[in-house]
């Protein structure tokens, strides 16, 4: 249980970051960079749950932002030995995190009339919020891909993640009249 008595520690004054395993990080560092973005989407999720109506897409996306919680202490749990094994008292991104998003995924899917091109993002205020929050777990996904490259990364942590954006892509499509709403991109439109 996390227990948050004092909000402000004076630890990180130095420009540095503490990490689960007690070290410290430089706060531009990839991994707080990483942890940093994967923070941004889950802040874009809540901005997005506060334009639904649907207490089901209210469920769906809150749990998603507390999956988000446990990527971040994934990210902030350094495994140099390249072990992400779960345990007692470390976290980890597991599997059947992203088989549940793929699950999810495929149950709004069965909904909507398949793409004949590429979609604007926009159409309803909730879709649209849906669409930053895309954008944002993309971002999230180019930096846990640049920090893989200095240091090991959980696999199902980037699968997660490669996951929900697919995830809030298909979500606001249902939010825009199941995709009927949807702004076609015209292609060249404007030459």
């Amino acid at each position: 249980m996390v227990k948050l008595n004092k909000i402000y520690t004076r630890t990180g004054d130095d420009g540095t970051t503490g990490l689960v395993d007690g070290s410290r990080a430089p706060k531009h560092s990839e991994r707080i960079n990483a942890i940093g973005a994967v923070d941004e989407v889950n802040s874009a999720i809540g901005l997005a749950i506060c334009a639904l109506e649907n207490p089901d897409h209210k469920a769906l996306l809150t749990r998603v932002q507390n999956d988000l919680f446990d990527l971040g202490a994934d990210l902030a749990t350094p495994a140099n030995d390249g072990d992400f094994s779960p345990s007692e008292m470390v976290l980890r991104m597991v599997p059947a995190q992203s088989e549940w998003l793929e699950g999810q995924i495929d149950t709004l899917n069965e909904q909507l009339e398949p793409l004949t091109s590429f979609v604007l993002p926009g159409g309803s205020e909730a879709a649209a919020r849906l669409h930053i929050a895309r954008a944002a777990t993309r971002a999230g996904e180019r930096a846990m891909a640049a920090l893989s490259h200095t240091s090991p990364v959980n696999p199902a942590a980037l699968t997660y993640i490669n996951r929900l954006s697919d995830l809030l892509f298909v979500m606001a499509r249902v939010l825009n009249g199941n995709g009927n709403a949807d702004i076609k991109w015209v292609p060249g439109a404007n030459r």
